[in-house]
Parts: structure tokens; sequence; C-alpha cells
């Protein structure tokens, strides 16, 4: 099957948008709520591309294990900024009570 990218990019933004501040989701999660299971990876390569879309909180995606593994497309430590200034504690990139931060959509939107 294949995926219209311009398309699914744009239904990962509008999922990010709901993530609300002060807690965080993972790529899968995002990928599942849309309904293509497995498909961290191309959330990620959204979330690459979310830059270019600065009411999209890309900062709220980390990979499944709490860590912010794209940092790097934020430039420093602002991701880690961001994240702190919405009340989430990280340390060593990794989020601190992963789990009480953690926003399932699947479960938070009701699917």
């Amino acid at each position: 099957m294949a995926i219209d990218k311009t398309s699914f990019f744009k239904d990962v933004y509008e999922v990010t948008k709901l993530i609300p501040k002060g807690k965080v989701t993972s790529y899968g999660a995002i990928g599942n709520y849309l309904g293509i299971k497995g498909s961290a990876r191309m959330v990620g390569w959204a979330m690459n591309q979310a830059g270019n879309y600065p009411d999209v909180p890309a900062h709220r995606v980390v990979n499944r294990n709490g860590v912010l593994s794209g940092k790097h497309h934020f430039g420093g430590d602002n991701m880690q900024r961001l994240l702190e200034n919405e009340g989430i504690k990280v340390v060593d990139d990794k989020i601190v009570d992963f789990k009480s931060k953690y926003w399932d959509p699947t479960v938070e939107l009701g699917l």
C-alpha cells in the first residue's frame, strides 16, 4: 500500500498539536493512532520537517523509551529546554518518570 507522504505528515502534525503541555508521546504511538502500526520511523521523518511549522510542538514527541532521540533537529539543548519549560524533567537526554508524562493518542483521543 502506498502512503501519500504529504497527507501522512499533515495527519502526524494534527495529532502532535493535540499533545497537552507537560505531556509527551512517542513516534510509534502517533503511527498506531493513525492506523499504520510500525510507522514510527515515518513519524520521525515528519517530525524532522516539523520545524517548518512553528505551531507543531515536535519537542513533545520522543522515542518509546522517553529518550530525546530527535534533539539534534532542535539544535543544542533546545528540545530539553522546551520540555523543561513545560515541567518535564530530563536527565541524560531521557525523560524522568516517562510513564507519568506519557500521552497515548489512542487512549486520550478514544480510538
